[in-house]
């Protein structure tokens, strides 16, 4: 749509607010809504006013006025409103100079795709990210001088097999033994098609939902692939639906990729192609997995800066949690067509050229989807560019590999400290085309170990009781 269709679309729709929304540095979605009278052609080139200081990542005090420009190609009908409200996706830009504000997350992915046309390697990358997720029925925790604590129940929580529920029916999904069951084992399938209905209400074509491997409500809803920016935006709406569709059902959805200890994490695999002239550039008949030599190059640019990559990609010490061997982690830096354990994995399903592409894994749902497939799109490109070749692929079960062998397989960095130290020492090839740029790397990067990092650090963790206290 364009801006006059928007406005005509509010009026024969009757649509009462217009939610202008946008996305803080951290990942999450910040609004603010205005009477629908209030919007005219004139608003998609003047925008409106808000306060850039009082959001995570952005302005500082004495230079807070900022502008929302709306998108009108992103308008969607609030699903979930009582008063009939229309969502228009914004870009930020800066009151004085008009400019686009390089902090903008969106900004950033809309100018690593101009960026992939300008090096004539393709005219779009197709990005598709499997986000997993857990549906809880209670959530507590609490951080003070005196304790830090936190309790999560599902009624699906095996650890609930012997709770008196008047009365307990028995279907709680063993440890590690979640994937697939049908009803009444899994009790979620109700809700995740409710969820799938909302998101293709909101244009999201979904794949596939199913029940996922760890106990507790784990699940996960496949969004068909789109191009960056757009899966950037679907990325946002999606989290969004599906945290209001369980409020419904009097439940809650996290993200977190490690709210159960001893259980599988959440990931989110994101699969990604790369187009020109409607050709797959990564098809190559004939050669390991039909990869192109380009598909290659991409798959050694994304192993050699994973780690860099991966401060955007699993940005939370929580990450690190779930990026251990034993519970299908992606921790090796290697490629396979089959190898689950690998970080990049090449889906064998369909031998169709429209079907090849490159899944990287260690990703999860807690990243900003608009910095994290950006970063991943400029790994991938560095590695075209400078012909980086991987290590060569592993088919085996790497979880049963010769210590002498595994010496020579790389891993992913075991905490968010040491994924920022890698993106604080490799990070050129994020700056070319301008795509970040330095203010956004040294931001990033003082935001998440003064507010994350060091935080966690300086606090006592619950389980250090049990190790110490006796002492």
């Amino acid at each position: 749509m364009d801006a006059r269709e928007v406005i005509n679309l509010i009026r024969d729709q009757q649509i009462q607010a217009v939610d202008l929304r946008f996305c803080d540095l951290p990942g999450l979605w910040q609004h603010f809504t205005i009477s629908a009278g209030d919007l005219d052609e004139d608003s998609f080139m003047e925008g409106f006013g808000f306060d850039g200081s009082s959001i995570r990542g952005f302005q500082q005090i004495q230079e807070s006025d900022m502008i929302l420009i709306p998108d009108p190609s992103t308008c969607f009908e609030d699903p979930f409103s009582k008063v009939r409200t229309l969502i228009l996706i914004c870009n930020i830009a800066d009151p004085i100079t008009q400019e686009p504000y390089s902090r903008d997350p969106r900004y950033i992915t809309q100018k690593a795709e101009k960026y992939l046309v300008s090096t004539g390697i393709g005219d779009t990358a197709y990005f598709g990210p499997e986000p997993e997720f857990f549906v809880l029925d209670d959530v507590r925790f609490g951080q003070s001088y005196n304790h830090g604590y936190y309790y999560v129940d599902s009624v699906e929580g095996f650890w609930n097999s012997g709770r008196e529920e008047n009365p307990n029916l028995g279907y709680k999904p063993r440890y590690k033994e979640g994937y697939f069951p049908v009803p009444p084992m899994d009790t979620l399938q109700d809700m995740r098609t409710e969820m799938m209905l909302a998101l293709q209400d909101a244009d999201i074509q979904v794949e596939v939902h199913h029940h996922e491997v760890a106990t507790a409500g784990q699940c996960e809803i496949d969004m068909r692939f789109d191009s960056l920016v757009n899966m950037g935006d679907k990325l946002l709406k999606f989290k969004y639906i599906i945290k209001n569709v369980a409020r419904r059902y009097d439940k809650t959805v996290t993200l977190m990729p490690k709210p159960i200890f001893m259980d599988n994490g959440s990931g989110m695999h994101v699969h990604q192609s790369l187009w020109k002239n409607g050709r797959n550039v990564f098809y190559g008949p004939g050669t390991y997995a039909d990869l192109s030599q380009e598909a290659v190059y991409y798959i050694g640019g994304l192993l050699k800066h994973a780690a860099a990559v991966l401060a955007f990609g699993a940005p939370t010490t929580n990450s690190y949690r779930r990026l251990v061997p034993g519970y299908e982690a992606p921790v090796n830096l290697i490629y396979s067509m089959r190898n689950r354990s690998a970080c990049v994995r090449i889906p064998t399903y369909s031998s169709s050229e429209k079907a090849k592409r490159v899944e990287f894994r260690p990703p999860d749902p807690s990243a900003n989807g608009y910095l994290a497939f950006a970063a991943m799109l400029m790994a991938g490109l560095d590695g075209i560019q400078n012909k980086i070749m991987p290590p060569d692929p592993m088919d085996k079960d790497l979880y049963d590999l010769p210590p002498e062998d595994m010496a020579d397989v790389e891993s992913v960095p075991g905490s968010l400290e040491q994924a920022l130290d890698a993106l604080e020492a490799d990070h050129d090839f994020l700056l070319k085309g301008d795509v970040f740029t330095p203010d956004v790397i040294e931001t990033w990067l003082n935001y998440k170990r003064e507010r994350e990092v060091d935080a966690m650090r300086l606090r006592p963790h619950p389980y250090e009781f049990a190790l110490y206290f006796d002492i």
